[in-house]
């Protein structure tokens, strides 16, 4: 399964690429407008930095607007990969891009049906959010096992990439159930390595050392 960050802010990019398992990153408009950058400039920050998928998602609604702002974030580096909703819209965005040989990622995926259709379409990623359906008293990670079935069964190369991800757990069920990709906070990564027992095992290794080895 590999390892995205769901980040616009740099230094996170920067901290979570230097732990050397950073596989790529997602962003969104809301996550850029935390910002407070031009969208632009950050991606090619980013993409100076990382060199996995960096997903840039349009803000227009319309096929027009998504093209015409696909092919411009297209443009500014040969990793981007064009972030595209699972809307009609989006739907006929997707095949228009994989037909000019642009990579997609088609996010705000809720069913199952919707992820099928941008598979279809030639989607490279599609995005379930398995946290938000959580919210709202529904599975996640149900979504993200039956997405994964029928990708299987009819050998569609679309990669499962489960947001949305909101604690390690969420990381557990989706590797369990086969996710391509995880895309995660910062501060999820940096609570997949913590566990109690590994402190409190590293603070006695030392203090044994000490003991026997004052000075």
């Amino acid at each position: 399964m590999d390892l995205y960050i769901d980040t616009a802010n740099l230094d996170e990019i920067k901290a979570a690429n230097d732990l050397g398992i950073l596989d790529g990153v997602t962003t969104n408009p809301s996550l850029i407008a935390k910002e407070k950058i031009d969208y632009g400039k950050r991606l090619a920050q980013i993409c100076e930095v990382v060199k996995g998928p960096v997903s840039a998602e349009v803000i227009a609604t319309d096929f027009d607007g998504m093209m015409r702002e696909g092919r411009e974030r297209a443009k500014i580096a040969p990793n981007i990969v064009v972030k595209l909703p699972c809307t009609i819209d989006g739907l006929k965005a997707c095949k228009a891009f994989s037909d000019e040989g642009v990579k997609t990622n088609l996010t705000l995926c809720f069913q199952v049906m919707q992820a099928w259709m941008v598979a279809k379409a030639g989607a490279f990623l599609v995005s379930p959010f398995i946290g938000r359906l959580d919210d709202v008293s529904e599975d996640g990670m149900d979504l993200i096992q039956k997405i994964r079935q029928v990708y299987d069964n009819y050998g569609f190369p679309t990669k499962v990439l489960a947001a949305s991800v909101r604690h390690p757990n969420h990381m557990v069920q989706c590797a369990l159930a086969g996710a391509d990709v995880a895309t995660v906070p910062f501060n999820v990564i940096q609570q997949l390595l913590k566990h109690p027992l590994t402190d409190a095992g590293l603070e006695k290794f030392i203090a044994d050392y000490k003991k026997a080895f004052p000075g």
